[in-house]
């Protein structure tokens, strides 16, 4: 759509102003990419990203979600797929209708239809709006075809899976195992990889055996932001830089596997408890045609059922332990690209609001300029630690998280090594002071896009202070004496 921006907008003017135009599409459902970088502040207007909006520009607008009217992604017994706009309003008996209507696809009429949604089967007066509640903006539903039909295609069983192991001397943990064979058996049984219309790669949803549930969750490495089959049509990065500054076009896979591997479990062994922050199990995979041999390399993560993400409801209703467990792992990864859309929101067996988080391919970037932490404005963020809290984090050690990433095959760039060091030294020295996730967290980010963060300010002054043919250690031991002097000043 033509779209008039005066150089003085902000971002939010940008949004305010499609949202006019288009009704339905909210503000905090936009996402901007302009010369293949995510525009992704507010308040900032669009030359401080360092680029110039002229006269026919083109800016990319991803949606978040797709609300009224639904996408809803049909799948059959024989695999095919089919995609439908429904009202949210309507309900499971007007969808059938519509389907009816598809004569020419052999679909059954009404009365010969049954409908599953993750395994439950549909009432007829099931209004649609009320079933998307795990804030996928697609609804998935299974047709499970009459016995009428006599001919099934096992579109699935031409495709292949298998674990990538980098390191043949590394044993993948159990359950990582099991969702790798589970998902196996899906394709055996001919149901196919779903493609959702969720954000801004390719991601594949991976179904059961009985293909009434999904199993895992497939994001291959060149359908990646600007990748070069990147399904969303965004430009191709130029540079290989990647939608976040200090990430690569084709690394978010390995990042996703990363943040898996440094989630370590407050004590026990990864293969039977899960990581202190709920990262659910992922791991490198090699998925291909048996046909066509084509193949696609990306990482595979379990699929979390799920009540929705933190979008969906205000974050008042989050424990303080499940907001403080997010916070930990994010400044320690230096996530670039946290949001309220990927942390999602469940019940535990004691049935209190467990949060997980997903979505890790721009963590541990090579800088710190994108670090993006949304819980910095939850209440939860101003307080303080609990000492179990304080325990986990006095046992982190970067050293081990380094030799354990180069032990599962990731030659870790020094950049990459160096963030890692230096965010865990923040967040180690920051506890210690018993600072609380807001003022740790507000170091690493940027109040605006043009000014540094103090994060950055404090490795501006190391690395004026040493020489450049020093060594790594001597850099380091620079970057602590700056950042304890900053930490200090917020004591005071």
């Amino acid at each position: 759509m033509p779209l008039l921006i005066h150089h003085s907008d902000s971002i939010s003017d940008v949004k305010l102003r499609i949202k006019t135009i288009c009704h339905r599409i909210r503000i905090t459902r936009q996402k901007l990419v302009f010369t293949t970088r995510e525009l992704a502040r507010y308040a900032s207007p669009g030359p401080d990203y360092g680029v110039t909006v002229t006269g026919g520009s083109v800016l990319h607008l991803v949606l978040k979600k797709l609300y009224d009217p639904l996408l809803v992604s049909l799948i059959t017994t024989s695999g095919q797929v089919f995609y439908f706009h429904v009202d949210l309003r309507k309900n499971v008996g007007y969808l059938k209708k519509r389907i009816s209507k598809e004569g020419n696809k052999g679909f059954p009429d009404v009365d010969d239809q049954e409908i599953f949604f993750r395994g439950e089967k549909l009432d007829d007066n099931r209004v649609l709006g009320g079933i998307c509640k795990d804030g996928n903006s697609v609804i998935h539903l299974l047709l499970k075809k009459t016995v009428k039909e006599a001919i099934v295609e096992d579109a699935g069983k031409d495709f292949l899976l298998e674990p990538l192991l980098l390191n043949p001397a590394v044993k993948l943990p159990q359950v990582i195992e099991d969702m790798i064979d589970r998902t196996v058996d899906g394709l055996k049984k001919g149901n196919p990889p779903v493609r959702t219309a969720e954000g801004t790669g390719g991601t594949y949803l991976m179904q059961d055996s009985s293909g009434l549930s999904y199993v895992s969750v497939f994001k291959p490495m060149d359908e990646e932001p600007m990748a070069v089959n990147n399904p969303q049509q965004l430009p191709l990065s130029s540079d290989g830089q990647g939608l976040k500054r200090g990430t690569r076009v084709g690394e978010g896979a390995i990042r996703e596997v990363a943040a898996y591997l440094l989630d370590h479990p407050k004590s026990g062994s990864k293969s039977q408890v899960e990581g202190f922050a709920g990262v659910p199990p992922t791991a490198m995979v090699r998925s291909f045609q048996k046909v066509t041999k084509n193949a696609k390399v990306g990482s595979l993560q379990m699929f979390m059922k799920n009540d929705g993400s933190c979008e969906d409801i205000g974050p008042g209703a989050f424990p303080v332990e499940q907001v403080h467990k997010i916070s930990v792992f994010d400044i320690r990864m230096a996530n670039s690209d946290r949001h309220a859309g990927n942390i999602l929101t469940g019940k535990g067996e004691d049935g209190r609001t467990v949060l997980i988080p997903i979505d890790h391919g721009y963590c541990l970037p090579e800088n710190f300029e994108d670090c993006t932490f949304e819980w910095l404005y939850w209440p939860q963020a101003k307080v303080p630690f609990s000492e179990d809290t304080l325990n986990y984090v006095n046992s982190l050690d970067a050293e081990q998280d380094i030799a354990l990433l180069q032990l599962n095959g990731w030659d870790v760039p020094e950049a990459v090594a160096r963030t890692l060091r230096i965010s865990t030294m923040l967040l180690k020295k920051g506890v210690e002071r018993n600072l609380t996730p807001y003022q740790i967290g507000s170091m690493m980010c940027r109040e605006t896009v043009n000014k540094d963060s103090a994060i950055e300010e404090i490795l501006r002054e190391a690395h004026n202070s040493v020489l450049p043919a020093l060594s790594e250690a001597t850099f380091l031991e620079a970057v602590s004496m700056a950042m304890e002097r900053r930490l200090d000043e917020l004591i005071k």
